[in-house]
């Protein structure tokens, strides 16, 4: 008779006040916490109290053992989720959904993001990026000037979603949408205690509440324009939407919710940490800037040519990302609860622990990256398949699996256009050369934004 021998190891980790000190940092300052926590009790360990179980994930190896398992082996429509990201997104949204439901919802949006849709998008990512430097640089601002970036990049990117999703119409519109949507993003980052539901007025999460009324408002008028009057725009998702038979108003207008929120501002602060990295680093600004003036041409010229090859050119850029994506993903965590006793290593997770994988200490394993907190867009040429297994294994910004960000190809595109573009037009002055901090526990944003001197790019140059 064969015989399996299961190690059932305990999760190594703080007792008594040091739990409760860890469990404090991890949602206030993250970053600092999911370091320390791996320094001292190695890979994985656990936190938490009876009811309340967590399990820090911070080894390559392991998560990719769990992304291996089935998806039925975790929930994302947990009591965690329902307390503030649920109520953002809304209850039928593909994030916070498990099952044929997850598997039907996401299906529809999935068949919105075709390659030839993406492509599609390249000449419009292009123009409103060329449209913002244009506005950044204007007369009478053509010498140098402090600028934070990162609510330049947050308003670039907004509205080249809106304007993907729903038009060049709606895209005027970015300046609402972009209030709307700030009070949910500023809600889903407060403590925990101040998102529990309640019903009383003139508060945080009435005034949530209120802007996602005024958002599904807009939503629903799209879609009554849509199937009213076909479009037949190659490039229009939420046409794609409107006339997918299985998805309900309410479940587009959750999907919808879902797209534009948890898009566009992940991609602001990825850009954000992007500009720093690229700025920073000896020689990577000019690089990006010699090679965008061999795919675009001159600078100041119009670009005749906007297309996937053109895009595919740009291939330090796409380096530049990756690398960048590795060391300040756009989360520091992703979470789910184990559905059922799990195995992960040598260690038994119990049914209930809410799992909490982190890209940002995979990204920066010693095990696997040479000088890890180097950026180095090189990192990826010239290796052995061995090391180029263990690198794809460890760079997990977006995740992998069914519940894998359904908008990584879109978020890649842009950032890549945007930063060889940027690159090409503007001077860029570091105002300082120490790195920020990290905060935010669902976004990771640079501490105090993405301030540089920025200058229009000589004529002779």
């Amino acid at each position: 008779m064969n015989t399996t021998t299961v190690t059932d190891m305990a999760l190594p980790g703080p007792h008594g006040r040091a739990n409760a000190s860890y469990i404090r940092r991890l949602f206030r300052d993250p970053a600092p916490a999911l370091d320390a926590l791996r320094a001292e009790y190695g890979p994985i360990c656990g936190l938490g109290y009876p009811g309340v179980r967590l399990a820090i994930i911070g080894d390559p190896a392991l998560m990719h053992e769990m992304f291996s398992m089935r998806a039925d082996a975790f929930r994302w429509n947990h009591k965690f989720n329902v307390i503030g990201v649920r109520f953002v997104v809304g209850k039928q949204s593909m994030i916070v959904s498990d099952g044929p439901d997850h598997q039907r919802r996401r299906g529809a949006v999935q068949r919105a993001f075709t390659r030839p849709r993406l492509n599609g998008w390249i000449p419009m990512i292009l123009q409103r990026t060329d449209t913002a430097i244009d506005q950044l640089i204007g007369a009478p601002y053509s010498f140098e000037r402090t600028v934070d970036l990162y609510p330049f990049g947050r308003n670039l990117i907004l509205g080249i979603t809106i304007h993907a999703f729903f038009g060049e119409r709606l895209a005027r519109r970015t300046a609402e949408f972009s209030d709307l949507f700030q009070r949910a993003q500023a809600f889903i980052e407060a403590p925990a205690i101040k998102q529990l539901p309640h019903p009383f007025p003139h508060t945080a999460r009435s005034r949530v509440r209120a802007d996602r009324r005024a958002i599904d408002l807009i939503i629903d008028t799209e879609v009554a324009d849509r199937r009213a009057n076909r479009l037949r725009d190659p490039h229009d998702i939420l046409e794609v939407l409107a006339n997918d038979t299985t998805l309900s108003d309410a479940e587009i207008r959750d999907q919808v919710d879902t797209l534009i929120g948890a898009g566009y501002d992940t991609t602001a602060s990825t850009l954000a940490w992007l500009l720093w990295s690229a700025a920073t680093e000896h020689g990577v600004w000019q690089q990006l800037r010699t090679e965008a003036d061999l795919v675009f041409g001159p600078p100041n010229w119009p670009i005749t040519v906007a297309d996937e090859a053109s895009f595919a050119r740009l291939e330090y850029a796409q380096r530049v990302v990756h690398e960048s994506l590795r060391l300040h993903p756009a989360g520091l965590i992703g979470a789910r609860v184990a559905a059922a006793d799990l195995q992960l290593g040598h260690h038994r997770i119990s049914e209930g622990t809410l799992i909490i994988w982190s890209p940002y200490l995979a990204g920066r394993d010693r095990a696997v990256w040479t000088d890890p907190l180097r950026f180095d867009p090189n990192r990826h040429c010239d290796i052995s398949s061995a090391q180029r297994r263990a690198m794809d294994q460890a760079w997990v910004p977006f995740g992998r699996g069914p519940h894998m960000c359904i908008g990584f190809a879109l978020a890649q595109m842009e950032l890549t256009i945007i930063i060889a573009r940027l690159a090409q037009r503007l001077d860029l002055s570091p105002i300082t050369s120490t790195v920020p901090r990290p905060v935010g526990m669902v976004v990771n944003r640079p501490e105090g934004g993405a301030p540089f001197g920025i200058s229009p790019r000589p004529a002779t140059s």
